[in-house]
Parts: structure tokens; C-alpha cells; sequence
């Protein structure tokens, strides 16, 4: 009976907030932003032409920096959730 008073007051103690702090939402959407830049990026390359292949899909920007960003955006994505809070 007292394990579950116990439990019942530690609940209600941690019930003040959000998981993750107001500030980092912010950060969240400019890390999706980075993300979606980095698929905009990789768009592209095709031929109108079934018969006639594109070499253009093979691009620095598709094979290497679109990947690079998107990487990076799930990186600041995932910092943006894990950071602590600023004491004030």
C-alpha cells in the first residue's frame, strides 16, 4: 500500500513540463529545413527520353553533397533534441 502512495506522489511531481524544452522546437525545423534542402538537391537528372541515358545523375551534387546534407541535417535534428536546456 505505501509502494503505491509512493508512486502515486512521484508522478504528480514530474508533471511540470515538456520532454523537450519550448527553444528546441526551433532548432527541430530548421533542421528539418536542412533536410529537405538536401532532397531538393538530389532532384533532378532525368531524361524526357526513355531511350537516351542522362549522365547528369551521376553529379557531384546527387552522388555527394545531397547525401552529405541530409546527413547533416538529421545530425543537427538529433543535437536539437539531445541539447540541455540553458539554465537562466
Amino acid at each position: 500500500m505505501a509502494q503505491k502512495e509512493k508512486l502515486k506522489n512521484t508522478s504528480s511531481e514530474n508533471k511540470g513540463g515538456f520532454p523537450i524544452p519550448v527553444g528546441s522546437y526551433k532548432m527541430i525545423l530548421i533542421g528539418f529545413g536542412i533536410v529537405v534542402l538536401g532532397f531538393i538537391l538530389m532532384m533532378g537528372g532525368g531524361s524526357d527520353d526513355p531511350n537516351v541515358f542522362n549522365y547528369e545523375i551521376f553529379s557531384f551534387r546527387r552522388i555527394t553533397l545531397a547525401p552529405i546534407v541530409v546527413l547533416s541535417g538529421f545530425g543537427f535534428v538529433v543535437w536539437a533534441i539531445m541539447r540541455k536546456p540553458e539554465k537562466k
